[in-house]
């Protein structure tokens, strides 16, 4: 039995719905484990996976009786078919934060139903993660630290950002790594004040500071993670910025535990960014999972009780325009009483002694 069908079942049962169409292809894979394209439906006599031609034998050859799921090719389906999966006039639950207006009038002409939101109530539930996908997570972190000690022994001047994210990269997908969680952020000197920063040929030089922010997917499931290194040695600017970060990150993580309102935890942080005069460019972190950006947000508008088992990367930063960015980030499991790094590196000052480039 597919308990993670039964649960949502379940939910739709209580919510006075007769199924729904699941077309996220997130939470199809949570769901079904199928990462073909297609949509799933939960129809009252059976959970339907609908694909094409191209993905068809591909689905059948994994899927069992357990599974409890039957696949269609869309080819072979007829308006009667469509109008069949759901055979009375009840209310029908779509994905309203997925689905465009287009394909919403899609599907109320093939299914012949009443589309009703269902509020996130998959990506919900993703925040609470089983055994499973916590040690899938702690997989991707290891992967992502050992790709960190790697970046920091191949450093070389000359070397560009964009050379150095490869390695990386390349180094992540030949140590275990199914993918990378989301485009690396490998940034030199000036370049480091943006916070998505994407890789140049800007090459590196004694006394740059390096931010890193990499993540590598496992079984789908994703690690984040945030780094700076200092090139030789450290200037004096750098230094209250990078301790009002680490102090930041630790606060957040001495204050997160199963049950903890996540908004007055970040009005605290907040409060101490107004009285440094920095500006807060982004949320203080995010659920990761399945997506490298999953709920909840810290943040002070989300006003929400953190739960064990959830996995959230904790990211504080300052940014000076033009000049440099330092930003920290780990992985993180909720615990009932505590908060668990799931990425090992260290984070006190990390001075690297840069090798001249081979020619």
């Amino acid at each position: 039995m597919n308990i993670r069908i039964k649960w949502l079942r379940d939910q739709l049962k209580a919510m006075e719905l007769e199924g729904m169409i699941v077309s996220n292809p997130v939470n199809v894979k949570y769901l079904t484990g199928l990462e073909e394209e297609g949509i799933f439906i939960i129809a009252p006599k059976e959970n339907v996976f609908i694909t094409d031609t191209r993905y068809i034998e591909s689905v059948n050859n994994q899927l069992t009786i357990d599974d409890e799921i039957v696949a269609y090719d869309v080819r072979n389906l007829s308006k009667f078919d469509y109008e069949g999966f759901f055979m009375c006039s009840n209310d029908i639950g779509f994905e309203e934060k997925y689905v465009t207006y287009e394909t919403y009038k899609k599907y109320l002409q093939k299914f012949q139903v009443n589309l009703v939101e269902t509020e996130g109530i998959i990506e919900n539930h993703r925040m609470v993660k089983d055994e499973e996908e916590i040690q899938w997570i702690k997989k991707a972190c290891e992967i992502t630290d050992n790709a960190f000690e790697y970046a920091k022994r191949i450093l070389q001047y000359g070397m560009t950002e964009k050379q150095l994210s490869f390695e990386i990269e390349r180094f992540m997908l030949e140590n275990g790594a199914d993918g990378l969680a989301f485009d690396s952020v490998v940034a030199f000197g000036e370049n480091t004040s943006m916070p998505h920063a994407v890789p140049t040929s800007r090459s590196l030089q004694s006394g740059d500071i390096i931010q890193l922010d990499i993540g590598a997917k496992y079984h789908g499931y994703c690690s984040d993670f945030s780094r700076v290194i200092f090139v030789d040695y450290k200037k004096n600017e750098y230094e209250d910025g990078y301790q009002f970060v680490l102090e930041q990150q630790a606060k957040i993580v001495e204050s997160l535990k199963d049950g903890v309102n996540i908004k007055q935890v970040m009005k605290n942080r907040e409060a101490d960014y107004r009285l440094k005069n920095y500006d807060i460019a982004h949320a203080f972190g995010h659920g990761v999972g399945l997506c490298i950006h999953e709920e909840p947000v810290l943040s002070s508008k989300m006003d929400l009780y953190i739960k064990e088992n959830s996995v959230l990367a904790i990211e504080p930063g300052i940014y000076k325009t033009g000049r440099f960015g330092i930003r920290i980030e780990d992985t993180y499991l909720i615990q009932k009483n505590s908060c668990i790094n799931l990425t090992k590196s260290g984070k006190e000052y990390s001075i690297v002694n840069v090798k001249e480039k081979n020619t």
